[in-house]
């Protein structure tokens, strides 16, 4: 008998707070060993790095055994409607906390995430993100890194990255874009939009560009996931 199991592939989109937006202590901190201009504006362009000083704009997911997904996305002035693409369904959410929730309840539906390199970044950031907006996770994302279904166990977070570098072990372990052109998968970045193009188009209202672009990142997810389960994983 087949064990099925709920997959749920999942990507995030973040961007940081404005810097002037802190207060002097925590700009202080921040900016405590940068030295040159290019340093300063360094830091203050990585803000969406961190859930302490960014936030969720866009959560992506997608379920592979039917092929449906949708992208909850933010859409600070509640002008944009819900759209339609095929299979996947944009839905805009005019707080970070209402995007989270939607993801939380649609999570609750699922036994195993699958992730490029969302133990080291989206999933702490999720878990973070909705403890501060005051919001229970419905799965811990944060499990054992380690844990195996060797034994008939349910790996919950299945992070691709750290499982083809071997937990980190490999010199250098490569973005989702050079995973992609290796495999031939078509990069979410061949389009001209990557994750240092978000925070303008956020700035640019282009809240829809971020939820297409969030989707293109799980689609590419999705196919490495298919050859981690096709030519590596063996059980």
């Amino acid at each position: 008998m087949v064990n099925f199991m709920p997959k749920l592939i999942f990507d995030i989109e973040t961007v940081g707070v404005e810097f002037d937006s802190l207060d002097d202590k925590s700009q202080e901190l921040l900016l405590r060993f940068a030295e040159t201009p290019e340093d300063i504006e360094a830091v203050k362009e990585g803000l969406g790095f961190s859930p302490l000083t960014g936030q969720v704009v866009a959560i992506g997911v997608l379920n592979p055994e039917t092929a449906k997904g949708a992208v909850y996305f933010h859409d600070p002035e509640g002008k944009l409607e819900s759209k339609e693409n095929g299979n996947v369904q944009y839905i805009p959410h005019k707080t970070e906390k209402d995007l989270l929730k939607s993801f939380w309840d649609a999570s609750a539906h699922y036994d195993q995430f699958v992730t490029f390199n969302g133990r080291s970044f989206d999933a702490p950031y999720l878990m973070i993100r909705s403890a501060i907006d005051k919001i229970k996770p419905t799965k811990n994302l944060m499990t054992y890194r380690y844990e195996s279904d060797q034994y008939g166990k349910t790996i919950v977070h299945l992070d691709l990255l750290d499982r083809l570098t071997f937990f980190g072990a490999v010199r250098r372990k490569g973005n989702l874009h050079m995973w992609c052109k290796a495999f031939g998968i078509e990069s979410p970045k061949s389009k001209g939009i990557s994750g240092d193009d978000v925070a303008q188009l956020f700035r640019s209202r282009e809240y829809l560009k971020i939820a297409e672009y969030c989707f293109d990142d799980v689609l590419a997810t999705e196919k490495l996931y298919e050859y981690w389960e096709k030519y590596i994983n063996i059980k």
